[in-house]
């Protein structure tokens, strides 16, 4: 597209992937993606560069770090996981090694993956030492959860700030869903919706939803729908609809419209867009209270219990059920707090805090 440049070379990006499966190694390889970059940067000279994520097998930590440290040009990271002040892991769950110094990782084969060596505490000591007079940087964590986070990691003298994702609400707004393929099923039905792009995984919790929607069987007024697994195999829950996939972001938004209660079971989560995308279509949120998903509903629209309650998500639901939300009311408390307007706002005064462009 238009003004988008991919310094990252696919070949060098499975090789990079099928290096750390192999040495356990990873931000290590990429060498000719990053020297793309670099060589980009250098003769665009921005006045800003905006950081996402850096851990997807396409650049070389070092090499890039070292040169963002030194050029005169100010950095914004958002860390939308705990990759950067790890070890390897994206997700740290209960481990807590990372506040003094990762080795002997308890999550060695889970992504980024290695099939044998555990190389987390050397590139432990590498982070720390790069990030080491990186003074022209400023952090942003979409939730205070995470930022409390990187107070406790070698990160904690760092600048943060802490801005909250937007999404675009002229897509994700109340939508009439009555063309929907599945409404026949759904017409007289409470519906609780749950979406995740690999939402059977451990993480994700699809096991979890189906072990509820077991115990609320006999709710015949309750319906589950869930988006993004096909039916597996020797599951036949009565009072659940199984989607792949939705067409389009309007058709997921007429599943939020149409649902009564969004319902997020998720083992491990930042700040998940999916709780934002179903507040603005009206929907209140149930789940489980992991890293930032309180903080999408924080006016009292969302149920949140410890993880691993499902006697309490239960509760929720049925309470809910007998007594729902006005979905205009969460939309207008929802309008501002959760728009991409309002997050461009913020990190457009970051921006420019003690920076003046040429």
């Amino acid at each position: 597209e238009k003004n988008i440049f991919k310094f990252g070379i696919d070949l060098e990006t499975y090789f990079h992937a099928f290096m750390t499966r192999i040495t356990g190694l990873t931000g290590v390889y990429s060498p000719i993606s990053t020297w793309r970059l670099i060589r980009k940067l250098k003769k665009f000279k921005p006045d800003i560069v905006h950081i996402h994520e850096l851990h997807a097998y396409f650049i070389n930590l070092k090499s890039i770090m070292n040169y963002l440290k030194k050029a005169p040009l100010k950095v914004i990271w958002t860390f939308h996981c705990e990759f950067m002040f790890t070890g390897k892991c994206a997700i740290t769950y209960d481990c807590n090694k990372w506040q003094t110094e990762c080795h002997k990782c308890p999550q060695v084969k889970e992504y980024p993956k290695s099939l044998v060596f555990d190389f987390s505490n050397p590139m432990f000591r590498q982070k720390k030492a790069l990030f080491d007079n990186f003074n022209n940087l400023t952090i942003v964590t979409p939730p205070k959860w995470l930022e409390s986070k990187v107070k406790l990691s070698f990160l904690r003298d760092k600048q943060v700030a802490v801005i909250p994702n937007g999404i675009d609400q002229n897509i994700f707004k109340p939508t009439d869903y009555k063309d929907l393929n599945i409404y026949p099923l759904i017409k007289d039905k409470k519906l609780i919706l749950s979406v995740a792009a690999d939402i059977m995984s451990e993480n994700k919790g699809g096991h979890r939803i189906l072990e509820i929607a077991s115990d609320l069987v006999d709710k015949k007024e309750i319906i589950f729908v869930l988006v993004g697994t096909k039916k597996p195999a020797n599951v036949n829950h009565s009072n659940v609809i199984f989607l792949e996939r939705t067409k389009n972001q309007t058709e997921l938004a007429k599943l939020y419209t149409a649902a009564e209660a969004y319902l997020i079971v998720s083992k491990s989560e930042n700040y998940p867009t999916t709780c934002l995308e179903a507040l603005s279509c009206g929907t209140p949120i149930i789940g489980y209270d992991v890293g930032g998903t309180k903080e999408t509903a924080s006016k009292g629209f969302g149920y949140f219990t410890e993880y691993g309650n499902k006697n309490e998500i239960n509760n929720y639901i049925k309470s809910l059920m007998l007594k729902p939300h006005d979905k205009k009311v969460i939309v207008k408390t929802y309008s501002f707090l959760h728009s991409k307007d309002r997050m461009l706002s913020d990190y457009i005064k970051v921006y420019n805090e003690n920076f003046i462009l040429r």
